[in-house]
């Protein structure tokens, strides 16, 4: 199965920032000396009195939101259970044997191409925790992931996908679309192939998009072409489970 490729690092800042910052800096500094100036020449303003009319408290209770209202109901819960269902006659994937449905940081870090930078910028990003699912039907294979970040700094999610899609568009012979239901969910299908000797090609098709604090990647890959209704109708079908 072919791995999924490193997200690119944040550029660091550079001089000019630094020299936008200082003179930022002298401005204020300056602006505030000519603050001081002027209002040491003025007479003391009186100032309003602190009383205030009472503002009579609201009646009633208000109704908390419904599970089916209220998002965080479903992702903090088992996140397993936002995830696709394998289709009737479909085979479990051979690499799922050994899971619960949950990829460790280490373990999602070790599906990219540098998994010591990826671990690196996933801590970074505050991962929180990952749920996956496969299955296979004969040569043709689905692996589905949830990534969920802590978001206490940044929307992470939504720059995770921003990767993923970046190294998507990269590929030669790759048509995209809008993911329905989403405003810039993506998905991709690669008309050219993987090839190595001895074994049959491999086509691929992926899917990026996001939705609050996670992250949802979708890939396929089979022996023959993928078409653009298999990966849109998985993604779309997958964000309507979030």
């Amino acid at each position: 199965m072919a791995e999924v490729p490193e997200a690119p690092r944040q550029r660091r800042r550079g001089r000019t920032t630094l020299l936008i910052a200082a003179a930022a800096v002298l401005g204020i500094v300056a602006g505030t000396c000519t603050g001081f100036l002027v209002q040491a020449d003025r007479e003391p303003t009186r100032l309003p009195s602190l009383s205030q009319p009472a503002v009579k408290q609201a009646k009633g209770e208000v109704e908390p939101l419904s599970a089916a209202q209220d998002r965080r109901v479903k992702t903090d819960g088992d996140l397993r259970k936002l995830l696709l269902k394998k289709p009737a006659g479909a085979k479990k994937a051979d690499w799922l044997d050994a899971s619960d449905g949950w990829m460790s940081l280490a373990s999602y870090a070790d599906a990219f191409e540098k998994p010591g930078g990826a671990f690196d910028d996933l801590v970074n990003d505050e991962f929180r925790r990952a749920a996956v699912t496969g299955w296979e039907t004969g040569n043709f294979t689905v692996t589905v992931r949830l990534i969920q970040y802590r978001q206490e700094e940044y929307i992470a999610a939504a720059d995770a996908v921003d990767d993923g899609q970046y190294w998507a568009e990269k590929e030669d012979s790759t048509d995209s679309w809008v993911v329905p239901g989403t405003e810039d969910g993506m998905a991709y299908v690669h008309h050219e192939p993987e090839t190595e000797p001895g074994y049959l090609p491999l086509y691929s098709a992926e899917a990026h998009a996001w939705r609050g604090d996670i992250a949802v990647e979708v890939w396929i890959y089979d022996t023959k072409p993928i078409t653009k209704k298999k990966i849109m109708d998985l993604a779309e079908r997958q964000m309507e489970r979030l």
